[in-house]
């Protein structure tokens, strides 16, 4: 694959040698905020999608077809009968003691996802009037550069040649145990559903906007299952926070957190 890349580049490379999907900078930019939101405002023009990354990204050849032909709501359907059968015998089984210094609060039970049955995927959030999701998107990368600037000060701009935000993760072959055919085809589904767009992936974090976020409980509930099925350490087990918790933090958020250690 060959691409054109737009003017006024700072010094950077394509990647891999001989079939680029992607350019990324030598150095991380002077201000990723404006770097990451100047390049995204051409993207219907150029063709490239910009991602925030490090520099250990190692584009491996990830074949799109895998994710066309995913069986989202099948596949989750199944995973989620797995932990259900986890959850219930969890439940049943007698609490551990747990020996807890007097200084240190343990942590809370967790009842786990409300639902005896699948309840399919999350219904779609209406967009706000005039809510535009690219443009949403810059406002999550405002709010992302302004509570964890750390995450940022070492992560280069890359130019990624990708038809769609979902597709990114896969292009650029980013593996830190996120099961990728999994995790694009929900990408997917969360743009046409939610709005959302990929933002960056620094380490083993991806960052994810939403234009369209839940704004019950219920629905974010709903919403949440979907999340713990990614298999993310963040929502799984570190630390477990229980879910009804972690399904209200979902309620207006703008910005979605993934980890893999």
């Amino acid at each position: 694959m060959t691409f054109s890349l737009p003017e006024g580049l700072p010094a950077g490379h394509f990647v891999p040698d001989g079939s680029p999907v992607m350019w990324y900078s030598d150095q991380p930019p002077a201000d990723p905020l404006a770097a990451w939101t100047g390049h995204q405002r051409q993207q219907h023009v150029t063709g490239l999608l910009p991602l925030l990354c490090y520099s250990d990204v190692r584009p491996a050849p990830f074949d799109l077809a895998a994710v066309d032909a995913f069986d989202l709501e099948g596949e989750l359907e199944k995973t989620w009968r797995t932990h259900r059968r986890r959850q219930l015998a969890r439940l049943a089984a007698p609490p551990e003691p747990v020996d807890c210094p007097e200084d240190v609060e343990p942590w809370e039970d967790d009842p786990g996802p409300p639902f005896e049955q699948w309840p399919g995927l999350a219904p779609a959030t209406l967009p706000p009037a005039g809510v535009d999701p690219d443009e949403a998107a810059r406002s999550a990368f405002a709010l992302l550069a302004d509570e964890w600037p750390y995450e940022l000060w070492d992560g280069r701009l890359a130019l990624v040649a990708a038809r769609r935000s979902a597709d990114i993760p896969a292009v650029v072959g980013w593996d830190r145990g996120a099961p990728l055919p999994l995790l694009c085809a929900l990408l997917r589904s969360w743009e046409d559903r939610f709005g959302a767009r990929v933002l960056a992936a620094v380490g083993a974090t991806l960052y994810v906007s939403v234009a369209s976020p839940p704004r019950t409980e219920e629905q974010a509930s709903h919403l949440a299952l979907e999340h713990l099925l990614t298999t993310a350490d963040n929502i799984v087990d570190d630390p477990p926070t229980p879910f009804p918790r972690y399904a209200a933090s979902l309620v207006n958020a703008p910005l979605w957190r993934f980890w893999w250690d």
